[in-house]
């Protein structure tokens, strides 16, 4: 297990263990979250673990132009009178995602600290919320990192309604010009919505040519 140091480098990718665990320790300032995406690498941990760092193989992705929009939520789409938003409240968005109640997990990975870095992240542009509101009440929405070479970099959603998730997905895809979709590790939500596995090689070298 390769343990970071304060200013010490990420080490190659290819030493992630068969579950994608790549390095523990180090920081979640500016700087290393933004090394960190950049090479194809991501923290998920919980309240009581330290930063573990990871880079699955395969990764799972999403191309925009391999979108899927089922009948029903383009029915969804054309008659609920949602406004969808992007940036309008990052806070509200990251915040509700960490109080989603999860399959699986007994405690939210999206810790305080987290909370703290990706806001700065946002406040400086490099993060990006999309909002789904019924009126004035925010129903739904999503996170993640923008590395600004056309890859996003989806790192959590919710839904206080059915669907609302999905509405924020769908409609910020279709609304901007990204070429991929990074989505992490497989799920049944996003799988229905198109994403597929890439091996971590292609998806390397795909980060680093766009």
């Amino acid at each position: 297990m390769y343990y970071l140091q304060k200013n010490s480098p990420f080490p190659d990718v290819s030493q992630a263990s068969s579950e994608g665990l790549l390095a523990v320790g180090g920081d979640l300032s500016t700087e290393r979250l933004l090394a960190a995406y950049q090479n194809g690498i991501f923290p998920w941990f919980s309240e009581v673990e330290p930063i573990l760092w990871w880079s699955p193989d395969p990764r799972f992705v999403l191309f925009p132009e391999k979108l899927k929009v089922s009948k029903s939520m383009r029915q969804i789409l054309r008659n609920r009178d949602y406004q969808v938003t992007v940036n309008r409240d990052f806070k509200a968005v990251i915040r509700a995602c960490a109080k989603v109640e999860r399959s699986g997990q007994e405690d939210t990975w999206i810790t305080r600290n987290m909370i703290e870095a990706y806001t700065k992240l946002n406040e400086l542009g490099y993060a990006k919320s999309v909002e789904v509101w019924d009126g004035s009440r925010l129903i739904g929405g999503l996170y993640g990192v923008d590395l600004g070479n056309g890859v996003f970099c989806g790192e959590s959603m919710f839904s206080l309604e059915s669907n609302a998730s999905k509405v924020a997905f769908i409609t910020f895809i279709q609304n901007t010009d990204y070429k991929l979709v990074d989505c992490q590790v497989y799920t049944n939500h996003l799988a229905s919505l198109g994403a597929e596995d890439m091996p971590r090689d292609e998806f390397l070298e795909y980060l680093k040519s766009s």
